[in-house]
């Protein structure tokens, strides 16, 4: 069964011809162990594609099934939740808070999420990989943009979701580091059973995807 699934979803906004249809009849299925990219200009719909499979709002309609289970009707508590455990964001402004150590954004997901975090040990294994172990004491003012972007992913994988979406996550990074975050995110997917969602416009990632969807003016096509 598919981790993620979008059937036949719409997204409208607006009213009468102010009406701007977003997302039009968009299928899509992710399942654990794969990166998939989802491709396309700016204004071709990627962004809200995002927000409603990450459960941020609702389509207008059509079905969003995580595990078998429609959350297009859940309620912000549950969708608060779901986020919570099975989903994690890598967004594309980091959105990490500018006044804790690169260590207390880890701390504050153990004092929001209790429960089934990564273990220590996998925790340490992961900072290593990222190449971010030694910036634990660093706020975020003192990284570089591409350092922010890992500890990014740390803090999202750190919760341990089923699935990672990710927002244009090599836009501020040079070939050498997009190879290497593909390959982490490869990594992330095989050996961690991941889904990794991918929405992007980096044609470099592509060699990393075992799926492609090519987004344009609402629509979805399944390219790989």
């Amino acid at each position: 069964m598919a981790v993620i699934e979008l059937k036949n979803v719409q997204k409208i906004y607006g009213k009468g011809s102010a009406q701007v249809a977003a997302l039009k009849d968009v299928n899509f299925t992710a399942n654990k162990g794969e990166v998939v990219l989802i491709m396309g200009p700016s204004g071709a719909g990627k962004s809200t594609f995002l927000t409603i499979a990450g459960s941020l709002q609702k389509p207008t309609s059509g079905e969003v099934l995580v595990n078998g289970q429609d959350i297009s009707s859940l309620s912000s508590k549950e969708s608060n939740n779901l986020r919570l455990n099975k989903i994690g964001f890598v967004l594309q402004a980091y959105n990490l808070v500018p006044f804790l150590t690169v260590q207390e954004q880890f701390e504050l997901v153990d004092k929001v999420k209790k429960q089934n975090n990564i273990s220590q040990t996998d925790f340490q294994a992961l900072l290593k990989q990222l190449g971010i172990a030694d910036l634990v004491k660093k706020y975020p003012g003192e990284l570089s943009g591409g350092q922010q972007q890992r500890v990014a992913i740390a803090r999202a994988l750190y919760a341990n979701p089923e699935i990672l979406l990710a927002d244009e996550p090599t836009a501020s990074l040079d070939s050498k580091n997009v190879d290497e975050v593909g390959q982490l995110f490869s990594f992330l997917a095989k050996d961690r059973n991941k889904a990794v969602l991918l929405v992007t416009h980096d044609k470099r990632l592509e060699k990393y995807a075992d799926h492609i969807y090519e987004m344009m003016d609402g629509r979805m096509t399944k390219e790989k």
